[in-house]
């Protein structure tokens, strides 16, 4: 069957579901992997679309603040089956990892401090720098193709790194870069598979959608006004209502762009917990399916927890564990019901199609900003700041020989799959520890 042919026949919502169950309980390894696997059910198996549309949702999801692989499925589950199967594709995308999370971060609450439970999440960090160096080579094969889009991802990365921009100022430079390219008709600013041949598939039905858009808009800033009126804006769960809908709004650049930015300000400005619980955190995302930003239930859960108030420590980490996901997540579904009609009707358009390569660009450097983040918080126990710059570097005599050790060999397992490496690397964690 052609991917023209496979376009035009109507998925029914029950193949829909029983499809996206299945990437939902496959999609280990953070946003490179997901989309990868993705791309081989949707593009390769199924021929529900084609590759030029799969890439072009792609990039246009790279451009939304929130976790890239979570709004693709909703926009790919909108496209086959309308505001249903958005709502279908991307909800089931959540609740195996979020379900998974919260049991996690019981047990992290309860019993992290036992040698056991630290052995196993020193392990998973390895594994965890491990597959973000693997996202960023496997993104940039994709991404970067040109010499401008590997300038524009370099250029990404160094602004990040040293001078700390923002990152909605990155991803806006990166557009209109791309955007100029593309209307000055440059060869190197047009993206790799604008050559592709596109489906035939018409898009759903544009007002729906935008309906659809509304009703999550209300129902994602009622709640949160509530809290805010009701508890104050000092309540934790207040806090945590504001600072994840702020979230949702400003980490343009995915899932990594996301988590780097939640650290820094869980961290450092809130104290609700600590850079090595943030890497843990991020372990227990690697190691359940579902999007990788899931572990801001993690975060939640742990605000709540230690600051429960009169709930039961336990009560208060679900409440603000759940409260975190619910934030994060009805945005995800709005940017998509929101943008996607308009999208579709501009697909042909080559200079949203060179912003669009642009962005895809410079969330590869991005990403690089975010793995060598990770690694020097994990390899490296003191750091310094390259003044007058606000970039921090590790100091070389702080290096962890035992962490760069299971690093390097967490890498290597990599190639043997990513539930043995998960597995390999979590064992040898426990025995460093208990020996």
């Amino acid at each position: 069957m052609s991917v023209e042919a496979g376009a035009r026949t109507r998925v029914s919502l029950a193949e829909l579901t029983r499809v996206f169950g299945r990437i939902a309980l496959l999609s280990f390894g953070g946003p490179a992997g997901q989309m990868a696997l993705m791309h081989r059910v949707l593009v390769d198996e199924k021929k529900w679309i084609s590759e030029r549309r799969f890439l072009h949702a792609l990039n246009f999801c790279m451009l939304l603040p929130g976790p890239e692989a979570q709004q693709l499925a909703t926009y790919v589950g909108w496209l086959m089956h309308g505001v249903a199967g958005g709502l279908v594709a991307g909800g089931l995308f959540i609740l195996p990892g979020a379900a998974a999370i919260m049991a996690l971060s019981v047990v992290y609450a309860t019993h992290g401090a036992t040698p056991a439970i630290d052995g196993v999440f020193f392990g998973l960090k390895a594994a965890v720098l491990a597959l973000v160096v693997s996202a960023i080579l496997r993104l940039g094969v994709r991404a970067l193709r040109t010499p401008a889009q590997r300038a524009i991802a370099a250029a990404a990365f160094l602004a990040l790194f040293l001078l700390d921009a923002p990152f909605p100022l990155v991803v806006a430079s990166a557009a209109l870069v791309g955007l100029i390219g593309a209307r000055a008709g440059l060869p190197s600013a047009s993206p790799g598979a604008a050559a592709a041949e596109d489906d035939a598939r018409d898009p759903p039905n544009a007002r729906q959608a935008l309906v659809a858009a509304a009703i999550l808009a209300a129902l994602w800033l009622v709640p949160v006004a509530a809290l805010l009126l009701a508890l104050g804006p000092e309540d934790v769960y207040a806090r945590v209502a504001v600072f994840f809908s702020k979230m949702a709004v400003v980490t343009f650049g995915g899932a990594y762009a996301a988590l780097s930015y939640v650290a820094q300000q869980a961290v450092e400005r809130f104290h609700w917990l600590a850079p090595a619980e943030m890497l843990d955190g991020l372990g227990m995302a690697e190691t359940t399916p579902g999007p990788l930003i899931m572990v801001l239930q993690f975060v939640g859960f742990m605000a709540a927890y230690r600051n429960a108030g009169p709930l039961p420590p336990l009560v208060a980490g679900a409440l603000g564990g759940l409260l975190a996901t619910y934030v994060t997540f009805i945005p995800c579904f709005l940017w998509i019901f929101l943008g996607a009609p308009f999208v579709e009707r501009l697909r042909g358009n080559k200079a949203l199609a060179g912003a669009l390569s642009a962005i895809a660009a410079a969330v590869v450097g991005v990403i690089a900003n975010l793995a060598l983040w990770f690694a020097t918080h994990f390899l490296f126990r003191a750091h310094w700041t390259l003044a007058p710059l606000p970039a921090q570097l590790p100091q070389v005599t702080s290096l962890d020989p035992t962490a760069l050790a299971l690093s390097v060999a967490a890498g290597a397992a990599l190639r043997l799959g990513l539930a043995p490496a998960l597995l390999l690397s979590a064992g040898a964690g426990l025995l460093l520890r208990l020996v």
